[in-house]
């Protein structure tokens, strides 16, 4: 199966509420690898490289959140697989 990479920025109500372990947890599940951080203007920012069906599952996954978040926004874009990472972390 084809692997893919995201960029994905998300925000609303998503710092607090456990948002970056949680998407961790399930990148894990799915065997995603790469990396999710919160920014300064409240977003959370991440890569997610893995298969496309996997990719795509976060990427839903990340339209809900954990319970707490209040998703107002998923920004995606599609980038070239690069298989820099060997799991997934949180910055």
């Amino acid at each position: 199966m084809a692997k893919v990479r995201v960029h994905v920025l998300i925000s609303g109500l998503v710092q607090g509420v456990f948002f970056r372990y949680t998407a961790k947890t399930e990148a894990e599940k799915l065997n995603i690898t790469g990396w999710i951080r919160n920014l300064p203007n409240n977003k959370v920012e991440a890569i997610f490289e893995g298969n496309k069906k996997g990719v795509q599952q976060i990427i839903d996954w990340c339209h809900q959140g954990p319970y707490g978040a209040v998703v107002r926004n998923v920004d995606v874009t599609w980038q070239e697989y690069s298989g820099e990472f060997g799991e997934f972390l949180i910055k």
